[in-house]
């Protein structure tokens, strides 16, 4: 997959199957409460991380345009983005993980808008742009880790998922935005636990594509670098949380070196995590990373690839190598395998590979043949297919096969015999021939293309639920406080500070006993009042 680059306004330059998930930041839509949550945790991250986090965290603060003051705006982060060769995109909240990994193997980083609730200062599960932002975005100044995170995003691209994978997506973005809601009820909280229980106990199997956000988790969201005794934070999520923060260097978390194990370490999105995985430095983790992705059907292909496509009940895609050294992508969703009876001189032991419609035919990751809702048929041998017209022959696997091509793969009339034995196959298909199968990879070969012909792989809507629950935490702050916060902001930015206005606002706070951030904001201020 080619890096794109970055620009100005990255989401009108990404295809439409990426730019579906982009949305406005809405700047102006922040209340005033939501930038006194920026500033509190900001600059309690600052001195927190200061002699914690990895050295290039608080450089990098400033190199990607982020400061304690007020929330970023995304545009002029992409200024300063642009500079290290990544640029960033509004979403809200979850985003299916193909799309965030696809997003990141073009070296762009997917911010979530929205900002945590003020009930939830130190740790939230839900993406925001606390986390997105001032979590991942000042690591990636450091160079080796900035290429460790794409690559890290083409290996979660193209690692298979399952069916069971999406729906536990779904249960894990339902969870965190109704906890996010200050609506929900108890009753929609415990409804969205026990689906995610539900949703958990279905899976039938840990896919690639989990491990692959395993390993994810436990290096960009919550790694450690360093010495086992003295390491320092550069996951986003142990940046981002006060609480995660500080709890994460405590003798009541176990640390343990880094090494490509950690995909088989589950991860509990909800609780502080009570083991973390130790990287020697950046390096380490593209050491780890490639260990990892030697074990993906992307890279191995052949018998492994096709049986774990198969497995996924999901939409993947199948390179073949032809009898000419040519090569060609076929993508749908494998619906059988038929063997042969002793494997074939390159190590395949399939002999035909049925494809459910609908599918797509490729080369070099372009689409050349017009999806089709069809099924695709894969012959494993030394064959070609003419031009168009009639064909019959035999391969050396048992496979007999005949038809009537109409152009391209498309063919009419297909029949197809596996060691004598009719094969119950659509005589509508289309057909391809292949000597190897070197590669088996998760999702579409060519995603935009499938996805403006058969729409997207998710049932994903971006930004509905999230945006109900911006609305509802807007709702819930009233205007008499809004306005105070505003005045208390106002204050702090004006060049001369008058003492009567900050006595004025001290007194309209005291009806807000409960409000931590209006009166730690406004004790700030009478501090440095009596300072000058």
């Amino acid at each position: 997959m080619q890096s794109a680059p970055p620009s100005r306004a990255p989401g009108k330059s990404l295809p439409p199957h990426l730019r579906r998930y982009v949305v406005d930041q809405a700047y102006d839509k922040y209340t005033p409460r939501d930038h006194a949550v920026w500033r509190h945790v900001l600059r309690r991250l600052r001195m927190h991380l200061e002699t914690r986090a990895h050295p290039v965290y608080l450089r990098g603060l400033e190199k990607t345009g982020i400061d304690s003051e007020a929330i970023p705006r995304l545009s002029e982060m992409n200024e300063k983005l642009s500079r290290l060769g990544w640029s960033c995109v509004a979403v809200r909240g979850f985003i299916p993980p193909p799309v965030f990994t696809e997003l990141q193997s073009l070296r762009v980083l997917a911010i979530a808008a929205d900002i945590r609730s003020h009930k939830t200062l130190l740790y939230t599960p839900a993406p925001d742009i606390l986390h997105e932002s001032a979590g991942h975005a000042p690591i990636i100044a450091d160079a080796d880790y900035a290429s460790y995170l794409q690559a890290c995003g083409e290996v979660g691209f193209k690692a298979i998922d399952s069916a069971e994978d999406r729906a536990l997506f779904e249960a894990i973005r339902n969870v965190s935005v109704v906890k996010e809601d200050p609506h929900a009820t108890e009753g929609d909280i415990a409804h969205a636990e026990f689906r995610l229980e539900a949703a958990a106990r279905s899976v039938r199997y840990f896919s690639e594509s989990t491990m692959a956000s395993r390993l994810y988790w436990w290096t960009a969201e919550y790694g450690l670098i360093g010495s086992i005794e003295r390491p320092r934070l550069y996951g986003a999520g142990l940046l981002s949380s006060i609480s995660e923060g500080e709890h994460c260097l405590s003798d009541a978390v176990q640390k343990v070196p880094l090494t490509e194990e950690c995909v088989h370490a589950a991860f509990d999105i909800t609780k502080m995590q009570p083991r973390l995985f130790v990287a020697r430095d950046f390096a380490h983790l593209a050491e780890v990373l490639n260990t990892f992705k030697a074990t993906l059907a992307w890279v191995r292909g052949g018998d492994y690839g096709l049986e774990e496509a198969l497995r996924s009940h999901t939409v993947n895609h199948l390179v073949l190598k032809q009898s000419d050294g040519s090569q060609v992508e076929v993508t749908g969703e494998l619906r059988a395998l038929h063997r042969a009876t002793q494997a074939t001189r390159r190590g395949l032991t399939v002999a035909v590979v049925e494809i459910a419609g609908p599918t797509m035919i490729s080369t070099s990751y372009k689409c050349v043949e017009k999806p089709k809702r069809i099924n695709a048929i894969i012959l494993v041998g030394a064959a070609r297919l003419p031009a168009r017209g009639h064909f019959s022959f035999r391969l050396a696997s048992g496979v007999h096969a005949s038809g009537y091509v109409v152009a391209g793969h498309e063919v009419v009339d297909f029949h197809l015999w596996l060691h004598g034995e009719r094969l119950e196959v659509p005589t509508w298909v289309y057909a391809l021939v292949a000597e190897d199968i070197p590669s088996v990879a998760g999702r579409a070969a060519d995603p935009g293309e499938w996805d403006a012909y058969f729409g997207p792989l998710e049932t994903f809507q971006a930004g509905s639920s999230e945006e109900v629950a911006r609305q509802h935490k807007a709702d819930a702050l009233p205007p008499p406080l809004a306005t105070l916060y505003a005045e208390v902001r106002k204050f702090r930015g004006s060049t001369t500070r008058d003492s009567a206005v900050l006595a004025h606002l001290a007194a309209e706070a005291s009806a807000f006993p409960d409000e931590m951030l209006l009166q730690e904001e406004i004790a700030e201020l009478g501090a440095a009042s009596r300072r000058s």
